[in-house]
């Protein structure tokens, strides 16, 4: 029992890193993996870091490039997703990385990093829906 109570605890510390952290999640994934295909192709590290520094600030710009302009509401829908779902991802994977060997139960577990997943993915959401009212509305 003092296991699960501090499996919860770590959780809820854990959701509150990646509260925080939440908007950065689609910029450090598009970097991570932009990193890994240039440098795969043996282009040197400083080449691949530049562009993955240009990746990520791009894809951030594109998403807020569509909340901006767009006025169809499927495409502003589909942006935040794109943007509110690797927040989720990284949440689920942070969540379970502490609380695997805490917790016995698989499905205790499942559920436990679903919610963090949920917690972060409306966190990432607000802090874009921040960005979207600075922009004119008309």
């Amino acid at each position: 029992m003092i296991l699960i109570l501090l499996a919860v605890m770590l959780t809820a510390v854990a959701c509150m890193i990646a509260w925080y952290l939440a908007i950065y999640a689609l910029p450090v994934m598009v970097a991570v993996e932009t990193f890994r295909f240039i440098h795969a192709t043996e282009a040197g590290f400083l080449l691949s870091a530049l562009a993955a520094a240009a990746m990520a600030l791009l894809s951030v710009g594109l998403v807020l490039l569509v909340l901006f302009k767009a006025k169809n509401p499927i495409l502003c829908l589909l942006a935040r997703a794109v943007f509110v779902i690797p927040a989720m991802i990284a949440a689920y994977a942070v969540v379970h990385g502490v609380t695997h060997d805490a917790i016995d139960s698989a499905i205790a577990l499942k559920l436990l990093c679903g919610t963090a997943g949920l917690i972060t993915g409306s966190a990432a959401l607000i802090n874009l829906n921040g960005f979207g009212e600075l922009a004119p509305q008309g």
